[in-house]
Order: structure tokens, then C-alpha cells, then sequence
């Protein structure tokens, strides 16, 4: 009697739901769950965004990250069920197009696709915030290495091209590699949480009740409510891309039940962490109310308490966690369009479906994602403020694009089809049970507000010059102009015999 190797299970699976082997099944569980961990990057995106949160709500922005956290796990549950379900490359795109027909899964995965161009060019430019700081020589083009300045815009842009050429690099020799390089990182990376929020911890001159301090908030222009609701876009932006586990399922091993664990526990860690970072700054500051908390952030707090040596070695982790970051976003964005173009739904899919025999990977895609990052990259050369503003819309396609899942899993469940689903697959999976349908209700409204908080036209968000007002609304109309971008391609790509 011959038994089946678990990995020949999986490669029978995945037979089963339409589609052949081709991908190398290299992944266990802390590559898959470091899949996750490292889009959302917490040492990396808290490092960047604490000054942002902190300057509109004060000490009391820390609550809006477990307002978040928790929103965006009731949408990773649903995320959890569907990727025990369909442990498929392309995971946003794949799920959509199950639950919601060929045109939203088409849509889901043309917002998601384009989104992790955007965030891989903004995670490669967090280089020029760490690099210059550890050494001087890093300011190849010489000058301010500050971000808004010409000097320092012009040396992300180069700094930020080597990392993506590096990641592409990584990611065409195989996804042994990029796993390995990945795990390490993201221990790194944890490790560095840890240390940081013991240091912290230790150096504390205030309570955690720190976070009860409303001052900012009452004083604020925007009202109590909507400085609130401005300061929580700092936590909305870190917690994405959770479901990077399920964009490699096809190359992690017993993916049904490897990826809903992973999912949950990459965004719940990651949640957790970033917790703990935010108080213990708050209670290690070394003042409150001296305005340096709103513009210069964590790295003021952990430059007063680590000191120049310590800081620089906090430095050298955080530069780690933005290469990691910026490969797993790549990686993820690589997987998304690999599995559009396999259905031969993007230009060039016969390209961008191509698997390299030897190596398993799909290493065309990585290029392209590359690229395209290395062009947005640019658009900070001539306007860093145009290049957030593009880093904005872009998260709000992500949320958009997570809606694209959720909404329609959820009239599959109004319908009952998604209970009539459950009854043919394998037992022991990720279920809800009769918690799905609130969980799901409470994911798309979740869902629908952030959306709408993110697009809403503020100045201080998108139009902090006063220079340009047609920013002010370059959510709404970006995401207007991608949809019908992405209409046109569609209605080519599907002439296309």
C-alpha cells in the first residue's frame, strides 16, 4: 500500500479546485506566519507614524489602535475561513472572484495589485528616515537627507531602487531563499519589539494611564471626534496586509489549516507588539507637551532613553524590518498577478504566468512588481508631498479591496450558499460556525467606515501645503480614475483570445 506524502495531499488539493502544481511547496508554519508579520511591519510603520498619530489626539491616539486592531480581526477571521477553503496564490483575488463572480474578483485583485506597488515603494523609501542616520556615507546625493527636502528625495528614490532590486533578486531565486531571508528578519524583528518595549518599560516616568490624557484631543481644531478619527489613520495604515499568508498558500505546506492560523496570529501578534511599543513611549517620553512627540516621534523617545550607541543598533533592526517588509510586500504583489494572469486576466499573462522549471518561482512578476515600484519611487523626486498623498489612496484601496471579499461572503451567507460550501469540505477547518454571520456584518461595516474615514478630504492629510486643492479629494477621484483604468484593461485583456 502506497501512502501519500503530505505534499503530494496538498499538490491533489489544489488539483481539485482547478489548477495544476507549478509552484514550489517549500513554506511551514513561521515561514507563513513571517509572511504576515512582515507586511505589517510594526517596528518599521510605528517607527514612521507615531509623530502623525501623536500630533492630532496626543496620548490618547493609543486607543485608537485597539479600535483598529480589533476591526481588522474580524475581517482576518472571515480572511481565515476562506483560506481554508481556497488555499490558493492570489488570495484576495481568488476569493473575491469565489464568493463574488469573475468581475469583482477581477477588481478585488486590480485595487490589491496596484496598492502593493504604492506600499512597496513606501516601504523601500523608509531607508532614507534609517540609513543616513547610521552613516553618513548612506547620503549618496549629497545634502539634507531630510525626506522633504530635494537632496533627501533624490536619495530615497536611489536608496530605495537598490532594496527593490535587491527583493527582486531574492525573490527570482526561489521561495527557499526569500523564506529564510524572510524568517530571519522578522525574528530580528520581534526581537527588537521586545527589546524596545522592555527599554522603554524600564525607563518610564509616567503610568500607563498616560493614555487617559485628553488634552490634545479637546484642544484640537478639528474637534474632540475628528482629531480622533485623523490620529486613528496611523493604525489603519500599519494593520494591512495580514493576509500576505494566504497570497503563498499554494507554496506553504497543509496550507488549509497552516494559513487561517497564520493569518490571525500575524495580525494579533503584530497587534499586540505595536501595543505595547505605543504605551511604553508614552510612558518613557521624556516631556509630553514640548511638540518634539508630534514631529519626531518614537526615534526622539528611544534616542533620550537607548542613547547614540543603542539607538544605532535599534537603527540597524529597523532597517532590517524595512528590507524584510518591502520583500514580503513584493512577494505577496508577485503571487496576486501570477494568479490573474494564470486565468489570463492581465496583458502579458502568458508572461506573467510563466513558472521558472527549476527554481518554482514566478519571476516575472517580481520584476514587474519592482519596476513599477522603482516608477512611483520617482514621484517623490519632484513632490514628496504628492508621493504621501499617492501612499494614502493607496491603503484606501487596500480596505477597498478587502470589501471586495467580505461584502459578497457575506450575501453568500444571507444566501446560505456558504453553509451548503461548508458541508463538502474536509473536517476540522477554520470555521466561524454560528458566529460567521455577525462576525461578517461587523467586518463590513468595519470595513465601510474605515474606507471612508481614509478618502474623507482632509487638508491635514492630504493637502498639509495648502498648495494644490484638488488633493484634497485625490482619494475619491484616484480611485475613480483606477477603477476605470482597470475597466478598460479588463475589456481588452478579455478580447484577448
Amino acid at each position: 500500500m502506497t501512502i501519500s506524502s503530505p505534499i503530494h495531499q496538498d499538490d491533489a488539493d489544489l488539483t481539485s479546485l482547478g489548477y495544476q502544481p507549478s509552484l514550489h511547496r517549500k513554506l511551514g508554519r513561521y515561514a507563513s506566519f513571517a509572511a504576515g508579520f512582515s507586511f505589517v511591519s510594526i517596528l518599521t510603520t510605528i517607527f514612521q507614524l507615531f509623530a502623525f498619530g501623536y500630533s492630532f489626539a496626543g496620548p490618547a491616539f493609543f486607543w485608537t489602535w485597539p479600535i483598529v486592531l480589533v476591526g481588522q480581526l474580524l475581517v482576518a477571521l472571515n480572511f481565515a475561513e476562506l483560506a481554508a477553503r481556497y488555499p490558493l496564490s492570489g488570495a484576495v483575488y481568488q476569493w473575491a472572484r469565489r464568493v463574488g463572480g469573475e468581475t469583482v474578483g477581477w477588481f478585488a485583485g486590480w485595487f490589491m495589485s496596484l496598492a502593493q506597488v504604492v506600499t512597496a515603494a513606501a516601504a523601500a523609501i523608509a531607508l532614507q528616515v534609517v540609513l543616513p542616520q547610521l552613516w553618513s556615507g548612506f547620503q549618496l546625493v549629497g545634502g539634507d537627507p531630510a525626506l522633504n527636502t530635494v537632496t533627501g528625495a533624490a536619495n530615497a528614490v536611489v536608496l530605495g531602487a537598490i532594496l527593490l532590486v535587491a527583493t527582486t533578486i531574492i525573490n527570482a531565486l526561489g521561495v527557499r531563499l526569500m523564506a529564510h531571508v524572510n524568517s530571519i528578519g522578522v525574528t530580528c524583528e520581534i526581537v527588537g519589539v521586545i527589546a524596545v518595549v522592555l527599554a522603554l518599560l524600564t525607563a518610564a516616568q509616567r503610568g500607563p494611564d498616560v493614555v487617559a490624557d485628553t488634552t490634545v484631543l479637546q484642544g484640537s481644531d478639528l474637534g474632540a471626534v475628528g482629531a480622533f478619527l485623523v490620529s486613528g489613520l496611523m493604525a489603519a495604515y500599519v494593520m494591512v496586509g495580514f493576509n500576505s499568508a494566504g497570497e503563498l498558500s499554494e507554496e506553504t505546506k497543509d496550507p488549509r489549516r497552516t494559513a487561517p492560523r497564520t493569518i490571525i496570529s500575524a495580525l494579533a501578534i503584530s497587534g499586540i507588539g505595536g501595543a505595547a511599543m505605543i504605551i511604553t513611549a508614552l510612558m518613557a517620553a521624556p516631556s509630553l507637551d514640548d511638540g518634539r512627540l508630534a514631529t519626531e516621534g518614537l526615534p526622539y523617545v528611544l534616542t533620550a532613553v537607548l542613547g547614540t550607541f543603542w539607538g544605532k543598533v535599534l537603527l540597524v533592526d529597523v532597517a532590517i524590518a524595512i528590507f524584510v517588509c518591502t520583500l514580503a510586500i513584493q512577494t505577496a504583489g508577485s503571487r496576486l498577478v501570477f494568479s490573474m494572469a494564470r486565468d489570463g486576466k492581465l496583458p502579458a499573462s502568458r508572461l506573467l504566468s510563466t513558472v521558472h522549471p527549476r527554481r518554482g518561482t514566478p519571476i516575472w512578476p517580481s520584476i514587474a512588481i519592482g519596476a513599477l515600484a522603482v516608477g512611483v519611487l520617482a514621484i517623490n523626486v519632484g513632490n514628496a508631498a504628492l508621493f504621501t498623498t499617492l501612499t494614502s489612496v493607496c491603503i484606501v484601496m487596500v480596505y477597498i479591496a478587502y470589501l471586495m471579499v467580505t461584502v459578497p461572503q457575506l450575501l453568500n451567507r444571507l444566501r446560505g450558499d456558504w453553509d451548503r460550501v461548508g458541508q463538502t469540505m474536509p473536517s476540522g477547518l477554520f470555521s466561524l460556525g454560528r458566529w460567521g454571520l455577525p462576525v461578517n456584518v461587523l467586518a463590513v461595516l468595519y470595513g465601510a467606515a474605515m474606507v471612508v474615514n481614509l478618502a474623507w478630504p482632509r487638508p491635514e492629510v492630504y493637502e498639509p501645503t495648502g498648495e494644490n486643492g484638488i488633493l484634497l479629494y485625490s482619494a475619491p477621484l484616484l480611485v475613480a480614475v483606477v477603477f476605470l483604468v482597470g475597466l478598460s484593461v479588463r475589456r481588452r485583456t478579455m478580447r484577448t483570445p
